[in-house]
C-alpha cells in the first residue's frame, strides 16, 4: 500500500534499473554537490539515498553557483557487473560514472565533449557493443527535438 507521492522531494529527470531483487534510482543535481543521488528500493515505494554518483566536477565553474547548467537526466545501467551513470553536461558533454559497488566511489570520466548533448540512454547489443541514444538542448546548440546516436 502507498500515497502519493511517493518521494517527498525534487528528484527531476529520474532514472530507475532493477538489479535482481533491488531497484536504483539516479536523478539531476544540476550545480549541487555531492551530485545525481542514488537511491535504493526493493519495492519501488520506499526508497532511501545510498549514495552520490557525483562528488565534484572537474571544471572551475562549479566552484560558484551557475543556474542552469550541471548535471541533467542521468541514466543509470548495470553491465557486465558494474553500475554505469551516463552524467549529460549541456556545456561541457556527456560523462560516465562507473563503480563494481552502489554504496562504494564511483570513478567520473568524460565520454565525449560535446554541447548540449542531453538526456543520454546507452544500450550494449548482444554482440557486446554499446551505443547512446541522446536529444539536444536547443539553448545549447540550437537544435531542438532531434534525435541521434553515438
Amino acid at each position: 500500500m502507498y500515497h502519493n507521492p511517493i518521494l517527498y522531494a525534487d528528484y527531476s529527470d529520474p532514472d530507475v534499473i532493477r538489479v535482481g531483487l533491488d531497484y536504483y534510482m539516479v536523478a539531476s543535481s544540476f550545480t549541487y554537490l555531492p551530485g545525481v543521488p542514488l537511491l535504493h528500493s526493493r519495492d519501488l515505494v520506499h526508497w532511501e539515498i545510498i549514495n552520490y554518483c557525483v562528488t565534484s566536477l572537474p571544471f572551475e565553474k562549479y566552484n560558484r553557483p551557475s543556474h542552469g547548467s550541471g548535471t541533467w537526466a542521468p541514466s543509470i545501467r548495470f553491465h557486465d557487473g558494474m553500475f554505469y551513470v551516463f552524467v549529460p553536461l549541456p556545456d561541457e558533454g556527456i560523462f560516465v560514472a562507473r563503480s563494481a559497488d552502489p554504496y562504494g566511489t564511483f570513478e567520473l570520466n568524460c565520454l565525449t565533449e560535446s554541447r548540449g548533448w542531453i538526456d543520454p540512454c546507452p544500450l550494449w547489443d548482444d554482440d557486446g557493443r554499446a551505443y547512446m541514444v541522446f536529444a539536444y538542448a536547443r539553448s545549447r546548440c540550437g537544435i531542438k527535438h532531434r534525435q541521434a546516436v553515438a
